[in-house]
């Protein structure tokens, strides 16, 4: 029986080890903490530009030289060039500008700062100054670096001005001017 007494202590010495053990681990398992966050995203609508009318000076002759400008609301003026009402009627260049809500967004213009004809040599190119606004209220200066889309939309309106030599070659002049715009 001393042996038996022997292994029974044994066993109860292993078992209450076993509970010690698994109570020191349950303890330690009791101090854990868990939190969990929310993950969202918001696809927005891609910013887009569509070309809706081209910048058309129409025709004029070249005078004593000087300029012709075409304001953002089409209107056509002419300082010592001598406009005409035969050909293309003048026109300001309109953009329209499509996106996300009421997102701002950036403009870049780039492209020719000259038009021109033939090879573009002495006579056959036209400095351009451009000029821009956001309602084609008839600008005649500035440039229009940022707009405001409303309910998604916005137009930009381009015009311009000619600078006209007295030499001016007689021809059909043609440029690219290039209208950029990414979101703010």
């Amino acid at each position: 029986m001393n042996s038996s007494i022997f292994f029974n202590k044994s066993i109860r010495r292993v078992a209450l080890a076993s509970v010690a053990m698994l109570g020191a681990f349950g303890a330690s398992h009791s101090l854990a903490a868990g939190a969990s966050t929310t993950s969202t995203a918001t696809v927005i609508t891609p910013i887009t530009i569509t070309n809706v009318a081209d910048l058309v000076f129409g025709s004029f002759a070249k005078g004593a030289g000087g300029s012709v400008t075409v304001s953002t609301s089409g209107a056509r003026t002419a300082t010592g060039a001598i406009l005409s009402t035969v050909g293309a009627t003048p026109t300001a260049a309109k953009f329209d500008v499509t996106g996300d809500g009421a997102s701002t967004y950036s403009i870049t213009w780039s492209g020719d700062t000259a038009l021109t004809t033939g090879a573009g040599g002495a006579g056959e190119t036209m400095a351009l100054a451009r000029i821009s606004d956001l309602t084609g209220g008839g600008a005649t200066t500035g440039e229009v670096t940022s707009g405001t889309l409303t309910a998604g939309a916005q137009s930009i309106y381009l015009g311009g001005t000619l600078t006209v030599d007295a030499a001016q070659v007689a021809g059909a002049y043609t440029g690219t001017v290039t209208a950029t715009v990414e979101y703010n």
